[in-house]
């Protein structure tokens, strides 16, 4: 068993007060006791809904190699059979353990964060330095005030390149998670009506993105979407940060990470681009032209941590999506094939237009028909009903003729949509389930996407149930 954190290591990071015999140290860290690997500490943090103390028991019965927990919970616990490291506040040391290993660590850091686009970045950047050197990378998308920190005291000693992507819905809450990570590369992908209902406008939005630069390490650069109406703006925040290296990626003429040639197929992209003075070829294994500009932003990053662009160009051919991001299934139909591209974890006007381009540009057989099946994009406040309204603008005049809507805010869409495109409209994903199993039909194309927090990965999971999944095929957003 290799070690992540020697327990002498552990304690002293966290200044931590040890209870019994320590074992040598541990090979992971685990925040719930489910998914928890013998070795691993595991980390009672108290959360909104549940507090990691209540499941000590639990984790030890998974084999745990020690427990981390607060002093004010000590008495409650009772009599526990693993070894104990007592701490003030659990996040708190779960944050000094993090800022401790980003200290021991050797690893060019890049971090990512935008309106739309982190996770797909994230995972492409994982991918292709892969191709030249060992990588850490936050699992899912663990980019909040305790997926941050875990990450980082995740990270071994001796990894080449580590990822760190980085969320909010507030302002403040990247900065005090940036000047934890200290990356060398920022990422920002853009700037869209995501979380909007907790701003006033996109200029608050792109303001509060700008946190991340004041973490970046001296000399570090940002990395910009120079095709971003808020670029401009972006660009006088790094600077006003201290940022001295900030370069864009897109299309544009000035753009140091330039998009030069693009052709778009069903299900892959062949580009030519300019990477700071290096021209190179690639073909990108999940389409999109929404994962074009991503790949500008992972070139322009591989280029700055100085990873061999020409391997990494090569890995990008093997590119393909996770669950819920642009996932695809071929399913079984008696008369034929359905292809399903599962969209079903988060959703913005943003990445709802690059789901419908997606969606549009996938060919169908036969008589196939190709179908969206769309759900409520959450926290946009009181803009909610106009922005899902304007995203019928997505869909008339597009190869979309069917369309499913679920949710109460997405009834706004089903109002806004003229009479020659076949809408259906249910309050839920429950009562959307039955009506979208009885319409599908072989050589039918199925988007689903929908904000995570509406359920319509259940209606991936009826489909996958009813239909099963002969292969699937690359795609991703």
């Amino acid at each position: 068993m290799s070690l992540l954190w020697t327990s002498e290591a552990l304690v002293a990071a966290m200044d931590g007060r040890p209870l019994g015999p320590m074992p040598e140290g541990i090979s992971g860290i685990s925040i719930d006791s489910r998914s928890l690997q013998p070795g691993d500490a595991f980390f009672a943090i108290k959360g909104e809904a549940m507090d990691g103390h209540d499941f000590a028991t639990a984790a030890i019965k998974a084999g745990a190699g020690v427990l981390v927990v607060a002093e004010g919970k000590l008495p409650s616990l009772g009599r526990l059979t693993a070894p104990i490291i007592v701490v003030e506040d659990v996040l708190v040391a779960l944050e000094k353990l993090g800022v401790a290993a980003r200290t021991r660590s050797q690893a060019k850091i890049i971090a990512v964060t935008g309106s739309a686009g982190k996770t797909t970045t994230k995972e492409a950047l994982r991918h292709v330095l892969s191709a030249v050197g060992n990588v850490h990378a936050s699992a899912q998308s663990f980019n909040n005030q305790w997926g941050v920190p875990l990450t980082l005291a995740r990270m071994p000693d001796d990894c080449d390149y580590a990822v760190f992507e980085i969320g909010m819905n507030h302002p403040d809450e990247i900065r005090p998670l940036v000047k934890m990570v200290r990356p060398h590369v920022a990422i920002v992908t853009m700037i869209a009506a995501a979380h909007l209902g907790f701003f006033r406008n996109l200029d608050e939005i792109a303001k509060a993105k700008a946190e991340i630069f004041e973490g970046l390490e001296p000399d570090g650069a940002a990395v910009l979407n120079r095709d971003d109406a808020r670029f401009k703006l972006l660009d006088k925040m790094a600077h006003a940060a201290g940022v001295e290296h900030v370069y864009g990626f897109g299309e544009n003429a000035r753009s140091t990470f330039k998009l030069t040639k693009c052709e778009l197929h069903a299900d892959h992209s062949d580009i030519a681009a300019r990477i700071g003075g290096h021209d190179m070829i690639a073909r990108i294994g999940a389409p999109g032209r929404h994962m074009v500009q991503n790949v500008l932003a992972v070139l322009g990053a591989a280029q700055l941590v100085g990873a061999d662009l020409d391997k990494v160009a090569l890995a990008l051919v093997d590119l393909s999506a996770e669950r819920g991001r642009g996932k695809r299934h071929i399913l079984r139909h008696s008369g034929g094939p359905i292809t399903l591209i599962d969209e079903s974890y988060n959703a913005n006007p943003a990445s709802m237009g690059a789901a419908m381009a997606l969606l549009n540009a996938t060919p169908v057989t036969g008589e196939g028909r190709r179908i969206a099946v769309l759900g409520d994009m959450l926290e946009l406040g009181d803009h909610s009903a106009k922005l899902h309204a304007a995203l019928a603008d997505l869909i008339v005049g597009t190869g979309t003729q069917t369309i499913f809507l679920g949710g109460p805010e997405m009834r706004a869409l089903a109002e806004a949509l003229p009479g020659d495109i076949k809408t259906e409209y249910r309050a839920g994903v429950e009562e959307l389930k039955p009506v979208l199993l009885a319409a599908l039909k072989p050589g039918d194309v199925v988007m689903i996407k929908s904000s995570k927090g509406i359920g319509f990965a259940k209606l991936v999971d009826a489909l996958l149930g009813k239909f099963p999944a002969q292969s699937t095929a690359n795609s991703q957003s």
